[in-house]
């Protein structure tokens, strides 16, 4: 078996067990991280060429030592042997950048580039009234602050970034990223809107829930018993007047992520070769002017998107 498995390995008469180490790293460096790590568990050659730098250098995003030098905590404190491991620690651990107002990281199973805006460099309206937002430090965070919303009719929420800062021929989601940990009212009813696009053009919008249990209660149509009878027959009646849309249909509902917070995704857009404008994502709930509090905005993050 071992010698039929060695005879298929030759193309054109070349048997690839035959070609130098730094052949078969450029052939890898050409794959994906998923990839090279997969066919590093073929035979000792691969393995070898698989732990190169030369395979890893490649893997990097091509400006990651400008990024590695914003790093707030300094670009020493990101300093390995080699490119594979620091291929996986970009993976692993989000670092700010900018004065701690953004967090970088790499996706691992691709390389490409995903991002956190701290609720801090959002524009979030009256987030400067100490009646309507207040804000905190949480242990779990990877910001020094977040924002925790005490009480607002008016709940808007924006963030942007160019898109020259992300990978190129990349279809991007933007996730809300959050916790209902407090007392928490206002969301369990009604569902917010979520957008993204280029600033200044017209942004598709997505029916967008925050609250986990509404949102359970949506899909499946529940009706809690705690309502009275009148606000029952208000919510038929409210349903027969606004018919769902076709946003309700395509509701984004909340996650639990593995950091413990929640998460719900805003929208996607695809990042074109070449192309640099703003990117604009927001979340907005001001139709209805009923009071909401007891979230804790940690941001707004943007990874890449499969399918």
């Amino acid at each position: 078996m071992a010698v039929e498995s060695r005879n298929s390995s030759a193309v054109n008469g070349v048997d690839i067990y035959h070609l130098p180490e730094g052949c078969i790293a450029n052939v890898l460096s050409l794959t994906c991280p998923r990839d090279a790590s997969r066919l590093s568990l073929v035979a000792s050659i691969f393995r070898s060429a698989a732990e190169s730098d030369a395979v890893w250098d490649r893997f990097l995003p091509p400006d990651y030592r400008d990024i590695v030098s914003r790093c707030s905590d300094g670009p020493d404190s990101i300093v390995f042997d080699s490119k594979k491991e620091l291929y996986l620690y970009l993976c692993d651990h989000p670092f700010l950048i900018e004065g701690g107002t953004k967090s970088f990281s790499l996706e691992k199973r691709s390389g490409k580039k995903c991002y956190m805006l701290a609720a801090k460099s959002l524009a979030i309206v009256w987030a400067d009234t100490p009646m309507y937002w207040r804000w905190i430090s949480l242990p779990e965070s990877r910001f020094s602050e977040v924002a925790e919303l005490l009480d607002v009719c008016w709940f808007d929420i924006a963030g942007k970034i160019n898109t020259s800062m992300l990978s190129p021929g990349t279809k991007y989601a933007a996730y809300f990223v959050f916790t209902t940990k407090f007392r928490t009212y206002g969301f369990d009813h009604q569902s917010a809107e979520g957008a993204v696009g280029i600033s200044g053009h017209e942004r598709k919008s997505h029916t967008v829930f925050l609250d986990p249990e509404a949102a359970r209660r949506h899909m499946y149509e529940i009706v809690p018993r705690r309502l009275g009878l009148l606000n029952q027959m208000a919510n038929i009646l409210r349903r027969e007047v606004n018919p769902p849309s076709e946003n309700d249909a395509q509701a984004l509902y909340p996650h639990q992520r593995s950091d413990g917070w929640i998460e719900v995704e805003l929208g996607e857009f695809f990042v074109q070769r070449g192309q640099e404008v703003e990117l604009e994502m927001s979340l907005t709930e001001i139709k209805e002017g009923n009071w909401k509090s007891g979230l804790a905005v940690e941001g707004i993050e943007i990874r890449p998107k499969e399918g």
